[in-house]
């Protein structure tokens, strides 16, 4: 079993990046601005992956998912699934733990405009790879959004052709399961593209195919 290495906090493989976080560390003193660490536990048998920190979000808290629109939705849905104890206050340390489930993002650097480049998505992916072999109980990773699919493809040794990202889907790739949604952003449910019910639905399909796994 491999042992995860999360990036360093002034991690230098993406220039663009490095030089949005040094602008942000003189903006926002205050903020986390740094990779964002991933939630949860390495033993959790489903992984959700996301696109990246939004700039007032993640890469303000420090923690996935955590102060922006998306945790909002991502989190309420956990909670209601028993994949979370607690209550989200969209601050860190609010006391929130996960429970089977881990969090994590396919670039982990906040990007310009949240639009990562190919390059910086593939400097990223070493930290996916690496990650997704630490956990030794794995059966399920849940993508949110086209990128964070052809990512885990990419960690998983898979060309982005391998299978198509399509809302709802389920593939069984070798010993893991990967289940795709709608990312849970803003834009996305105020457009329509995704609802908190069609969201929930992708949930509740994540439950099932966990049991069946265990079986």
């Amino acid at each position: 079993m491999a042992t995860y290495s999360p990036p360093d906090s002034n991690c230098p493989l993406c220039p663009r990046l490095c030089r949005y976080r040094e602008h942000n560390r003189k903006q926002y003193p205050d903020f986390f601005n740094a990779p964002v660490p991933s939630f949860g536990s390495l033993d959790a048998p489903l992984l959700i992956v996301g696109l990246a920190p939004g700039l007032k979000g993640a890469n303000q808290s420090g923690r996935p998912f955590t102060g922006d629109y998306a945790g909002i939705i991502l989190y309420n849905a956990l909670l209601k699934l028993g994949f979370a104890r607690g209550e989200y206050k969209e601050r860190a340390d609010d006391g929130l733990t996960l429970v089977d489930c881990r969090i994590t993002n396919a670039v982990r650097c906040v990007p310009p405009e949240n639009k990562p480049e190919p390059s910086e998505i593939k400097n990223c992916n070493a930290f996916l790879k690496n990650e997704i072999a630490a956990m030794p109980n794995l059966k399920l990773i849940l993508s949110l959004g086209l990128i964070s699919h052809n990512a885990v493809l990419g960690a998983l040794g898979h060309k982005a052709s391998h299978v198509k990202f399509a809302h709802g889907a389920a593939y069984r790739l070798s010993s893991l399961h990967l289940l795709d949604s709608y990312h849970c952003s803003r834009y996305n449910i105020n457009t329509g593209r995704l609802t908190i019910p069609m969201f929930d639905a992708v949930m509740e399909k994540a439950c099932i195919i966990l049991r069946t796994a265990k079986q």
